[in-house]
């Protein structure tokens, strides 16, 4: 299957998109929604967005619009469809398990996508950076924060996820996916995770435990009654995890006070420190 083009996400300032199918998916239809700063120049960083449940690529990309000429970078919001991707095993847990729970082998993985559409946009020349950042609101927090977990972290510069609903606890007595237990990844993995800068936001007023896509099941509520409780559970597993393996601890947790479950302004709340992170950590 022949390369999609991908130019047009970055001809003009403003606002583009295109259909675009993976290498690993050629039959599964992406959509990609790039916010261009005027200023734009190839030398400039590279922003992935991930949406949250209902798959709103384009609202994502408006919400991050704002920020593009003053943060200096080209946004990208990547869509993953649901007549492509269907529900949370495609999306959420990155395909690493089939409907009946056996294990796909990495190459099906939809958390390799990030990589594979950087290292295009590198050999278009549409960017001469090496790294990128990551931004995930809602199930776009968990795909993530999950897919930093097993290892695709070599070209990221800054990842933030935001008000996820459930974590990979970095544990591997909790089984895949509230844990990282019956996975590949062994005690070995765990340290250059755990060193690795995330940062996870939470909107203080994340709190609705009703709802069609609040995890309400016995597992998810072992992690914290709310949204934002489970955001401090995870960080709080990570420091735990750190300091047993004697290893330095580099992920926080930043509430983001009077927003609940919201995209645009937890959006909005990122921006300036992920522009900041972006200016120095890309080359």
């Amino acid at each position: 299957m022949a390369m999609t083009a991908l130019a047009q996400l970055a001809a003009t300032p403003g606002p583009a998109s295109l259909p675009y199918c993976d290498p690993a998916f050629p039959d599964r239809l992406l959509n990609l929604h790039a916010a261009r700063p005027a200023a734009w120049h190839a030398g400039m960083p590279v922003l992935f967005v991930h949406h949250g449940v209902t798959r709103n690529g384009q609202d994502y990309r408006d919400y991050w619009m704002p920020h593009v000429d003053q943060g200096g970078f080209l946004a990208i919001a990547i869509e993953f469809p649901h007549a492509s991707f269907p529900e949370h095993l495609w999306y959420n847990f990155g395909n690493l398990r089939s409907a009946d729970g056996s294990a796909n082998p990495r190459r099906d993985w939809t958390f390799g996508i990030d990589d594979r559409l950087f290292a295009a946009l590198r050999e278009q020349g549409i960017t001469t950076t090496h790294r990128y950042g990551l931004f995930g609101h809602s199930a776009g927090g968990q795909f993530v924060h999950r897919m930093l977990s097993f290892g695709y972290r070599e070209h990221v510069a800054v990842a933030v996820g935001a008000n996820a609903g459930t974590y990979a606890m970095p544990d591997l007595s909790i089984d895949w996916p509230w844990g990282l237990g019956a996975t590949e990844l062994t005690a070995d993995d765990l340290p250059a995770l755990l060193q690795f800068p995330l940062t996870i936001m939470a909107g203080t007023e994340d709190t609705r435990t009703t709802g069609r896509y609040f995890p309400g099941g016995a597992k998810s509520l072992r992690q914290g009654p709310t949204r934002h409780a489970r955001a401090h559970s995870y960080v709080r597993a990570g420091r735990q995890a750190a300091a047993a393996l004697g290893v330095n601890f580099a992920w926080r947790v930043i509430d983001v006070p009077g927003v609940g479950h919201d995209g645009r302004r937890m959006s909005e709340a990122a921006a300036p420190l992920i522009a900041e992170a972006l200016k120095g950590r890309t080359n």
